[in-house]
């Protein structure tokens, strides 16, 4: 019988031999057929054992050798790099675009390349590059945008790329504003190194290196006035003021024939109703505070026009005193002041048969303490000082603007001087820019106009193209000078004081149905700018800070 043992265990054995010899066989057909599905050098490019250049490609390819460390594109076709065109090569170490006609650096273009170290987009057109679009290069070192188109670079686009020893930005037309500054903030913290760029604009840093700039010589705070709060009701004029130590407005609505009164709700953080005076034919509604007492003008169209003094116990307003019918028969403005410690006030009248009148407080009321002018049918009175003297600017349909001078000897002011080659000017409202002393002048049709006193007269500084205009209003917010020019015919302007032109400039529109007055008042570090509106709802706007660096 023999060895059965043995027989099967040459068996065995020969099956395994036969095995690894038919392996042994097989392998170089497995290992040729795995290099035959292995990517081939794309159409258009030249590879080599680990590098590839590729010319005249319309899109970028996505296979390559894999041994591929270097790759470059030359007078390709395509526009943008998209995101994710390199996500099959992974490998690369080294890339380069130039003389390509491509403008545009999309999201994510360069995902999914953890072992790219140099990055050169010479000698394109590129005009724009994303946020994100160098997004997961932790390990470049070197990146060079050099001659292209660009004007700016997006804010942050070199965060995450920590090993950064070299960036090459020359040969763009890099405009240094606002949006420019992170960058100038960046080559101040940053460890790489830039060679000298130059900036092509705005015109105060045109020619200057980057290089040499700090953050501060950007201006990149501005302002704007922002939409708030809209008040169901008509009203033809608009006063902030504060009694006590709580901030109100009022405001005069002919129609209802009401003063409405208004408080801030810091729990709301809106304006709500907070009192009202009942009148007719209501123009004016003018506070008054004198020795913590809270009195009220109401100038009436129809049925004269009275005080009002608030009465603090009962929490109401109460009726003081009538002003004399004879003399203001047609109330248009009103305007508050004190001199020498002796409180004022004056009522302008567009009537023909009355008369602009200042009344003075005498500890129980008010009494006529002079009479301007009866006939000139005024429609603004403006209080301001010139060279520290009380003066008033009298509006008149009838004549140019006046200047009455305060008489300290006779208590009762002179008329000075006018206004030359200003007729028809509606109002006038004044403000003051590092000390020089300006005014806006209204015109409804025409030019409403900003002057200038140059110690002996107003002299024009600048023009405005006035359609329909019944308010041309100077507001001050911290360091922003404002003028805002009321339209009914149009758009209302916002204008912005440029200190190094010394003109106004344009800032923004508010679409405001019949504009009549302006107000600003301030309530817990915010400023609202309260907009009276005589066919229309009374607007609201808050003033908001913008960072354009953001």
């Amino acid at each position: 019988m023999g060895y059965p043992g043995r027989a099967v265990r040459g068996w065995r054995g020969w099956k395994g031999w036969t095995l690894l010899v038919w392996v042994a066989a097989v392998s170089p057909l497995l290992a040729d057929g795995r290099r035959v599905r292995q990517p081939r050098c794309p159409s258009g490019c030249i590879c080599t054992k680990d590098n590839a250049l590729c010319e005249n490609v319309r899109s970028v390819p996505h296979t390559f050798p894999p041994d591929v460390v270097s790759l470059s594109f030359v007078k390709s076709g395509f526009h943008e790099i998209t995101g994710g065109s390199f996500v099959h090569t992974p490998a690369l170490q080294l890339l380069l675009f130039t003389a390509n006609s491509f403008d545009l650096i999309d999201e994510d273009a360069f995902l999914g390349l953890p072992h790219l170290e140099y990055l050169f987009i010479e000698n394109n057109k590129i005009t724009s590059i994303s946020p994100f679009a160098f997004r997961g290069l932790k390990a470049l070192i070197h990146l060079s945008l050099a001659y292209n188109n660009l004007e700016t670079l997006p804010k942050d686009v070199f965060k995450g790329m920590d090993a950064l020893t070299k960036v090459d930005l020359r040969g763009n037309n890099l405009i240094c504003d606002c949006k420019l500054k992170w960058l100038v903030e960046w080559m101040h913290h940053t460890n790489a190194t830039l060679d000298e760029i130059y900036c092509s604009g705005p015109p105060i840093h045109q020619g200057k290196k980057i290089n040499d700039l700090l953050p501060h010589s950007f201006d990149c705070i501005t302002a704007e006035f922002a939409s708030y709060q809209s008040l169901k009701f008509e009203s033809i004029s608009v006063e902030a003021f504060t009694f006590g130590k709580d901030q109100y407005v009022v405001f005069p609505q002919p129609f209802a024939g009401t003063c409405s009164f208004l408080e801030w709700d810091h729990v709301e953080m809106t304006f709500r109703t907070y009192d009202t005076i009942e009148s007719t034919s209501t123009v004016v509604c003018k506070p008054m505070v004198i020795n913590n007492h809270l009195f009220v003008i109401v100038a009436q169209l129809f049925g004269g026009s009275h005080i009002y003094k608030r009465d603090t116990s009962a929490n109401k307003f109460i009726k003081i005193q009538d002003i004399d019918i004879l003399k203001i028969r047609k109330p248009n403005d009103v305007e508050t002041f004190v001199i020498d410690g002796e409180s004022f006030f004056v009522i302008a009248d567009s009537s023909k048969a009355g008369s602009t009148t200042v009344y003075k407080w005498n500890g129980n009321g008010f009494y006529s303490h002079q009479s301007l002018h009866p006939w000139y049918r005024d429609t603004d009175v403006e209080y301001l000082e010139i060279s520290n003297k009380p003066h008033l600017i009298l509006s008149s349909s009838s004549q140019r603007p006046v200047v009455y001078q305060w008489n300290r000897n006779q208590k009762q002011f002179d008329r000075r001087t006018d206004i030359p080659d200003m007729e028809d000017v509606f109002s006038v409202k004044h403000f003051w820019v590092k000390g020089d002393l300006f005014i806006c002048l209204t015109r409804f049709i025409g030019d409403s106009k900003v002057m200038r006193w140059d110690g002996a007269l107003f002299k024009e500084v600048q023009t405005f193209p006035s359609r329909g205009s019944m308010v041309f209003q100077p507001v001050s917010v911290g360091k922003w000078q404002y003028a805002i020019l009321g339209s009914d015919y149009s758009l209302t302007q916002v204008y912005l004081w440029d200190t190094k032109r010394g003109q106004f400039v344009p800032s923004q529109e508010l679409n405001i149905q019949a504009p009549r007055a302006f107000s600003l008042v301030s309530i817990d570090g915010r400023v609202f700018l309260l907009a009276s509106s005589f066919k229309g709802k009374t607007q609201i706007y808050e003033h908001l800070m913008i960072d354009l660096s953001n």
